[in-house]
């Protein structure tokens, strides 16, 4: 049998009062209740800790050997609670998150700084990759929370739906596709194209509805970021499609959107966590934050 935190107690107290007396003051346990504990330490660890031939309780050198021992398991057991409350509390902690370029620019930093003015102490790891990288993250533990689009066929994964976003025309001003309301996806063709890293969900979304109408795009130039096609679109070097939310991070002088028609594609975003795994206190805190924002703003 293993001595309890009781034991352990009682024992330092009397070790560094050298009487009942005071010990029971100090834990607030009875001279009755400390001896027994006593007796049962001693009788675990096989010997006895305490020589008591006098009215003072002295210690053994057994006793004076495990002393300082006792103390740091006390000590690490209080820090451990402590260290648990606080977790629990939200007074700190760490929080990795794996999202979409589009959602860790878009979405997050207004979520961040409103969850942040809550829990001061709460810390923070953005890892803005593409969905491939945001399931691979969460996945493997790397990430507490992903911001993504619908995992395919991944079982191992749940995805809780935040918001529809939807794709649209981005033009340099005065683009003849910018008067009109909305763009149809047929209408891109012939037009200088600067396309989205081949490797994004976005762009195998792009790609995959313009086989569906039949009309190759004119793809002049490759980006990797968004900011980089909205420089190069206001520069005039061609038009772009990119989702609605990413516009916010490159809405400028030179440039505007319209929405793309025909077909009229949603783009289903949320958050991917693993199944099966739970989350800690402060993921869960900051889930529940990003839904509650995506519900009152519909983001």
């Amino acid at each position: 049998m293993n001595p309890s935190i009781r034991q352990l107690g009682a024992f330092v107290a009397v070790a560094q009062s050298r009487s009942l007396a005071e010990a029971s003051e100090r834990i607030h346990l009875s001279q009755p209740a400390i001896s027994i504990a006593l007796r049962k330490l001693e009788e675990t660890v096989g010997g006895a800790l305490f020589s008591r031939s006098t009215r003072q309780l002295t210690l053994t050198p057994e006793g004076e050997a495990f002393l300082p021992v006792a103390i740091r398991l006390l000590h690490d057991w209080t820090e451990a609670f402590e260290d648990l409350d606080e977790l629990f509390s939200k007074k700190r902690g760490k929080v990795t998150i794996a999202a979409l370029p589009t959602l860790a620019a878009g979405l997050l930093p207004g979520v961040i700084a409103a969850f942040h003015a809550r829990h001061p102490r709460i810390n923070f790891a953005l890892h803005d990759v593409l969905a491939e990288q945001v399931n691979m993250m969460v996945r493997e533990g790397r990430a507490d929370l992903g911001l993504s689009v619908p995992p395919f066929d991944s079982d191992d994964l749940a995805f809780e739906p935040v918001l529809e976003d939807r794709y649209v025309a981005v033009c340099p001003l005065g683009h003849p596709l910018l008067e009109r309301p909305q763009i149809t996806w047929h209408q891109l063709a012939g037009h200088p194209f600067i396309g989205i890293n081949r490797l994004s969900s976005s762009r195998q979304d792009i790609d995959r509805i313009m086989a569906e109408v039949g009309q190759p795009l004119d793809i002049i130039c490759d980006a990797s970021q968004i900011a980089t096609v909205g420089r190069m679109v206001a520069a005039g070097v061609g038009i772009s499609v990119l989702p609605k939310l990413s516009f916010r991070q490159i809405a400028t002088h030179g440039i505007d959107y319209r929405p793309l028609m025909s077909p009229d594609v949603s783009r289903p975003l949320g958050i991917v966590q693993r199944r099966r795994h739970a989350l800690s206190t402060a993921a869960v805190a900051l889930r529940e934050m990003i839904m509650d924002v995506s519900r009152i703003t519909g983001a």
